[in-house]
Order: C-alpha cells, then sequence, then structure tokens
C-alpha cells in the first residue's frame, strides 16, 4: 500500500509536467523494494485520477465545449470539440493495435533513457523557435490531426503526452499557454478510454498488475489530488516561464538513467 501510494504521487507529480509519468513510474518500480515493473495496465488506471483533476480544473471550459458541441451552434466552442475528437483517433488506433509493444517492448529503461533526451531536446528548440503566434480559435482540422499524432508518441514511456503535444503545438506557433491548454482537453478521451479498458481488465485478471485493486484506487486518488494542484501551478508558471527546466532536467535524468543501465544498477527488463 505504501509503494502504491508513493507511485501515486510520482503519477500526480509528473502526469502534467513535460517529462513522462509513464517514464518515472517505470524507473521508480526498479527502486522499489520488490524492484519491479509497476506495468502499464497501473499507469494507465492511475492516469484515470490525474484526468479526473482536468475536468475538474478545466470543468467550466470542458462544459462549454460540451454544449456548444451537442447544440451545433457554429461556435469556437463547438469546433474546438470536434477536433478533440479528430485528434483523439490517431492513438486510439494506435494504442489498441499496439499493445503488446506497449506492455512489453517500450517498457525498456534503454528505450526510455533514450526518449527522454532526444524529446526532451525536441521540446527545448521548438519552445525556443517557436513563434508565439496562435491562440486556440485558430487551431484548425490540420493542426488537429498534427496534435493527435504528437499526442500518440506518448505511448512510448519517455515522450511524455504534455511534452509531444506542447512541442508540436510550438512548432505549430502556438502560445504557450494555448498549446498546454489544448494538450489536457486532448488527453480527455485518450487517457479516460485507456484507463477503463485496462480496469475492466485488471478487475477481470488480476495478473495485469503486482498491485491489488484497493492499492490501485488509492495510488488513483493519490494522483488525483497531487495531480490538481499541479496544474493550478503550471498554468501560472509558464505566463512567464519557458520550457527550460524542464529539458535540463530531461536531459539529466536520460543521461543518468543511461549510466545505471551501463553500470548494471539497474536492469533494463
Amino acid at each position: 500500500m505504501f509503494e502504491a501510494l508513493f507511485l501515486g504521487v510520482i503519477q500526480g507529480l509528473t502526469e502534467f509536467l513535460p517529462i513522462s509519468s509513464s517514464a518515472h513510474i517505470r524507473i521508480a518500480g526498479e527502486f522499489l523494494p520488490n524492484a519491479s515493473d509497476p506495468g502499464a495496465a497501473f499507469t494507465a488506471i492511475t492516469q484515470i485520477g490525474t484526468e479526473l483533476a482536468v475536468l475538474l480544473y478545466f470543468r467550466r471550459d470542458i462544459a462549454a465545449i460540451l454544449k456548444a458541441w451537442f447544440t451545433r451552434d457554429g461556435s469556437a466552442e463547438a469546433k474546438l470539440g470536434t477536433l478533440i475528437i479528430i485528434g483523439s483517433l490517431p492513438i486510439v488506433a494506435l494504442g489498441y493495435l499496439g499493445q503488446d509493444y506497449i506492455r512489453d517492448t517500450f517498457r525498456s529503461l534503454w528505450l526510455v533513457a533514450i526518449m527522454l533526451i532526444v524529446f526532451g531536446l525536441i521540446l527545448g528548440i521548438a519552445d525556443r523557435f517557436g513563434r508565439s503566434q496562435k491562440v486556440l480559435t485558430n487551431l484548425n482540422a490540420r493542426d488537429g490531426i498534427a496534435y493527435g499524432l504528437a499526442q500518440s508518441l506518448a505511448l512510448i514511456p519517455g515522450v511524455s503526452r504534455s511534452g509531444a503535444t506542447i512541442a508540436l503545438g510550438r512548432v505549430l506557433g502556438y502560445q504557450r499557454e494555448a498549446a498546454l491548454r489544448y494538450s489536457f482537453l486532448l488527453a480527455l478521451p485518450a487517457v479516460f478510454g485507456s484507463g477503463l479498458y485496462e480496469l475492466k481488465s485488471a478487475i477481470g485478471d488480476s495478473s495485469v498488475s503486482p498491485f491489488s485493486m484497493p492499492e490501485i484506487f488509492v495510488a488513483t486518488l493519490t494522483a488525483f489530488l497531487v495531480g490538481y494542484a499541479v496544474i493550478a501551478w503550471l498554468m501560472k508558471f509558464i505566463t512567464t516561464k519557458s520550457f527550460t527546466p524542464f529539458v535540463i532536467y530531461r536531459v539529466a535524468l536520460g543521461s543518468a538513467l543511461l549510466v545505471a543501465l551501463a553500470t548494471g544498477l539497474i536492469s533494463a527488463q
């Protein structure tokens, strides 16, 4: 239970920061007493908690989008709702088709380390040279699909859902706040879908996760509480700061992980 609580804190702290929560859960598992991978199912289910925090924090935005979309009033909110659906299609398709890779191949710590470094550098370059001209009302179908493809890269631990979508948004010329806000909203369908799917599997088959359902519940609740606080902090942080601190952290963590793997301190699988 203590391990589950600890991982829930990590999930809440890292889900919205562009540093990859799945990578941190994967790495943290190696240093727990049992020294094992918590698994893709555990990660997906606890992400339900952090997405509930998104629902609560952006409840007015989400309510406006849903109302506009169902009434088809032609507003910017209705258009945004359609683009969120379009942007969710790539990760739904790839996530379903690539389940075996997600559960096994992509969990290699060598791959996690490389993705932390490579996509950290990509985020830094994109944020540094992004034009910061567009807001969410400028979002179109082309950009929505591009955002969706970027989000699908987060199926690989180490990439970071928010990191990939923010980097893409900055390349397309969106302001930091707009890129981050759309990243949060775009994640809702995919994360709830994968989380509920894995939850159903975990209820029917306890072997999919080393944690029991009560332990997963505690981790999910903890992720919700911590995640809400992180959203509130991050939305204020990016109004005056860049993503440079996260880039430095990603490169440092990825490099340390490579050293740990090369010296045999931890195992890649």
